[in-house]
């Protein structure tokens, strides 16, 4: 399936917007994203209409641009001479059929000179002649760069001066793909053979394989040169289907630019592979951080165990800022620690973080509430249920006991009372005596004050419980806090991979990143020729 340009652009701004919102890439890799330069040739004309093919002439002051387009329209219609800059205003010439319906906004008309012509042959060219690039004048440059998207041809002229000009290098290594090339060397009649050919090794360093270049002379006289041969050139050009060609390739090109744009921007992102070590990172630095958190509260908690265990029967109704904390600056600076440094380390694995700052900001803010609320409760429940199972059903077993043994001894002792007395009444004996008085209150008191003596000295130390409980506490603290950061790496791995994915799609829609370089294969076409490689 063909993807528009526009269409790519405006899917490649929404990701870039979310992506940037979410921290997944910076402010400045977001705004290169989303400031595409859509200025087109075609821009300039009714959409669905045959288009007239836009050439330029460019080059530094001096050159003879103005000049070459005069000899074109065989009178005088661009300002020529040796002021410098020469040109500082753009020269359309044009048929008089032609009518550019769509002119920006940031192309003033009072830069523009038009001039029109009645020639059938040139019917289907605009021909532009640029002002110098290269001037001093600052609104100069600006007029050239405003201009530049919407050619199709360049007509770079050099002379024998100025052929190795800098400026002018630059900017056609920077443009180099986006037009078609044909070269000028004008005023050939001071030129010499070298200089042609070290200006020809140049452009075949700059992409181009057999660059065209023609040999031209615009001084008074007669002149024999390669002028012809460029006119007739660039007519040939002016066809429907070049037209059709060169609009394919500058779509390809701009693709390829954006899918370039997005490459680096998966760069930034980093791999999925290399995001799915982040819980790797996470869990090493957390066996550090958390060995030290469990050796630094040693003596907090035996401060802690001796409050709980002193305040026990008031724990319930106690706040919670009247008892002790652990959490103090302390764990939470080697918290803080252990986050920037795993921090660090995504950073130092080329993935963004961010996202990372962003979901653990939180984390760090209620670590201290999850220690404190853990431990709290922990020490609650076993204070409340002190000792280990096997103590709590000892001390069932002699509360029990408490009740049952006195109850048994005074039952016995009824039972005695009640068939001595009975036995006394029937056989004249005597009735129990002192003795068993005095060995029935002591089985009554032994039976009682046994289990109760056992329940004062089996009682499970509170402190042993209340430290119990704290180390409980703080394990399942600690656990929540690794659970709590891990959770958000599991979430920010399923955010990047999405990330990714829609990235993915956008690169895949750009195409091949090398489709429409060459898009001209037809034998002898000088468009093969024009175009950088």
């Amino acid at each position: 399936m063909v993807y528009d340009y526009s269409d790519l652009v405006e899917k490649t701004q929404r990701w870039a917007d979310q992506a940037c919102l979410s921290g997944w890439i910076n402010k400045e890799a977001a705004r290169q994203l989303c400031h595409f330069d859509t200025r087109t040739p075609e821009a300039l004309f009714n959409h669905g209409n045959t288009r007239p093919l836009i050439v330029a002439f460019m080059g530094g002051t001096g050159v003879g641009k103005s000049s070459l387009l005069n000899r074109l329209a065989g009178k005088a219609i661009a300002k020529a001479g040796i002021e410098r800059p020469t040109s500082r205003e753009v020269t359309l010439f044009h048929h008089q059929s032609i009518a550019i319906q769509h002119l920006p906004e940031q192309l003033p008309l009072a830069k523009i000179n038009v001039a029109q012509h009645d020639d059938a042959a040139k019917k289907n060219i605009v021909w532009i002649d640029m002002p110098d690039f290269d001037s001093t004048e600052q609104s100069n440059k600006q007029l050239v760069l405003q201009w530049l998207p919407h050619i199709d041809v360049l007509i770079y002229v050099v002379s024998p001066e100025r052929y190795r000009d800098e400026k002018a290098w630059r900017l056609l290594l920077a443009e180099g793909s986006r037009h078609a090339w044909l070269f000028v060397f004008n005023q050939w009649d001071r030129g010499q053979l070298e200089q042609y050919q070290d200006f020809n090794r140049q452009l075949h360093k700059a992409g181009f394989e057999a660059p065209i270049i023609f040999k031209t002379v615009c001084a008074e006289g007669l002149q024999v040169d390669e002028f012809s041969l460029l006119e007739s050139t660039i007519v040939s050009l002016a066809t429907e289907h070049t037209v059709e060609q060169l609009e394919q390739r500058g779509s390809q090109v701009r693709k390829h630019e954006l899918k370039n744009k997005l490459l680096n921007a998966a760069e930034i992102l980093g791999s999925e592979q290399a995001f799915q070590n982040t819980a790797e990172l996470w869990r090493q630095q957390w066996q550090r951080m958390s060995g030290q958190l469990q050796e630094g509260f040693a003596l907090p908690v035996k401060y802690a165990a001796d409050y709980y265990a002193e305040h026990a029967a008031d724990l319930i109704t106690a706040t919670a800022s009247a008892n002790p904390s652990l959490w103090d600056a302390w764990a939470q600076a080697r918290f803080d620690d252990a986050l920037d440094e795993f921090i660090i380390n995504v950073d130092q694995s080329g993935l963004p973080v961010i996202p990372i700052k962003q979901h653990t900001g939180a984390i760090r803010e209620k670590a201290s509430k999850i220690m404190q609320t853990q431990t709290e409760l922990a020490t609650r429940q076993a204070l409340a249920n002190p000792g280990n199972i096997l103590q709590r059903g000892f001390l069932k077993l002699m509360r029990l006991c408490e009740i049952i043994l006195p109850l048994a001894a005074m039952a016995w002792v009824s039972y005695k009372v009640f068939i001595g007395y009975y036995t006394s009444n029937m056989t004249n004996m005597p009735y129990l005596g002192v003795d068993f008085a005095v060995h029935s209150g002591l089985l009554i008191a032994i039976t009682w004050l046994t289990p109760f003596f056992i329940l004062k000295k089996a009682q499970p130390s509170l402190k042993k419980s209340a430290l119990k409980g704290m180390h409980k506490g703080i394990s399942n603290a600690l656990t929540i806090i690794d659970s709590e950061v891990s959770s958000v790496i599991v979430y920010l791995n399923h955010q990047h991979t999405e990330q990714l994915k829609q990235l993915s799609a956008i690169i895949a829609q750009c195409g091949d990143a090398d489709a429409g370089q060459n898009l001209s294969k037809e034998n002898n076409n000088p468009l093969n020729r024009m175009l950088m490689n």
